[in-house]
């Protein structure tokens, strides 16, 4: 079996300055995007080309370091360098600012929306975990702040079905959280990396983590059952993938739909892995399926498949732009 990654478009995102994070809408028909110009923009297709359809400027002081969209796909979320979170209601194809979420002491690095829509999760260089949660008036209060890491926290991502949380941080470590008597606790420590961990994903089913590092590896991560049979959790990591990455990865993305996984790495290139079906799931294997190793003239940043149609792949980079890939596979 023969696959590629082929660009589709190039588009100049957000100029001179760096284009940090992208995000697929629910529906993948929108796709926003952030950078150091202090912008977050709204992308949508017309015909065969993706174009700018809205700007949404004026809701940060600094770097807009990261989007993510809610479930139902109503809201934006962007976090940025000055230390809010901004949250953006869509109206009529329009997006206006719902409210700004305060509190960090210093740069949001990460947002994530719960599956449920009804939480919120935010991380930062003040080394805590913020939990939100919202109502029907829209209203968000932080319920939680957990100081789990003894470093600059990188990112936050929910599980796809539960509400279990899991972060990564300048400590090397990896922390899963989950609510206990309506506190949110550190229930599971990951150490395995040996240097900053940049980004997690988890598997279609949740019950697998991908995290991705400066020390230029990606480690699998699987759930058992906890050896004391509490109900505490235990991860062990099943699988590192090395040798591939010439510079640290800053972001992986396990597609749900073909369950490739993409990454985004210093050494300008993106690259995506297929697992051996046929491989023991406590001992599984992947290989290189297909990389672009000048995929971008700088960094890559960030990697995100498209929810809804299979093979389809944005990244940006610290050129300021933004790719969109596909991904096929040739029997």
């Amino acid at each position: 079996m023969k696959a590629a990654l082929s660009e589709l478009q190039r588009l100049d995102a957000h100029p001179d300055s760096r284009c940090w994070s992208v995000s697929w809408s629910p529906s993948g028909t929108l796709l926003a995007s952030c950078g150091g110009d202090r912008a977050v923009r709204i992308w949508g297709r017309e015909g065969d080309s993706w174009i700018c359809k809205s700007v949404l400027p004026d809701g940060h002081q600094r770097t807009v370091r990261k989007v993510s969209w809610s479930p139902c796909g109503n809201y934006l979320a962007s976090a940025s360098f000055d230390a809010t979170t901004c949250i953006w209601k869509k109206k009529n194809n329009e997006f206006e600012s719902l409210t700004v979420l305060e509190g960090h002491e210093n740069e949001v690095k990460c947002v994530t929306w719960a599956p449920s829509g009804n939480l919120l999760a935010t991380c930062s260089r003040d080394k805590s975990v913020w939990v939100w949660e919202v109502d029907e008036e829209d209203d968000y209060e932080c319920v939680t702040v957990v100081n789990s890491h003894t470093q600059d926290v990188k990112h936050v991502v929910w599980h796809p079905t539960q509400e279990l949380l899991a972060s990564a941080s300048y400590d090397n470590n990896i922390c899963i959280y989950k609510e206990e008597d309506d506190d949110w606790e550190c229930r599971a420590t990951l150490q395995g990396h040996t240097s900053t961990v940049w980004s997690l994903c988890f598997d279609a089913t949740g019950q697998r983590i991908a995290s991705c590092s400066d020390d230029r590896t990606v480690k699998i991560w699987k759930e058992y059952p906890s050896d004391s049979g509490q109900s505490d959790l235990s991860w062990r990591c099943v699988c590192t993938l090395s040798g591939y990455h010439g510079r640290t990865v800053y972001d992986i993305d396990w597609c749900r739909l073909t369950g490739g996984l993409a990454t985004a790495c210093g050494d300008d290139a993106v690259r995506v892995f297929k697992e051996d079906l046929t491989s023991n799931p406590d001992e599984p294997t992947f290989s290189l399926a297909a990389q672009v190793t000048k995929a971008h003239t700088q960094d890559v940043n960030c990697v995100a498949w498209n929810p809804k149609e299979a093979g389809l792949l944005a990244s940006c980079s610290d050129s300021g732009e933004i790719s969109i890939w596909r991904f096929h596979e040739d029997d």
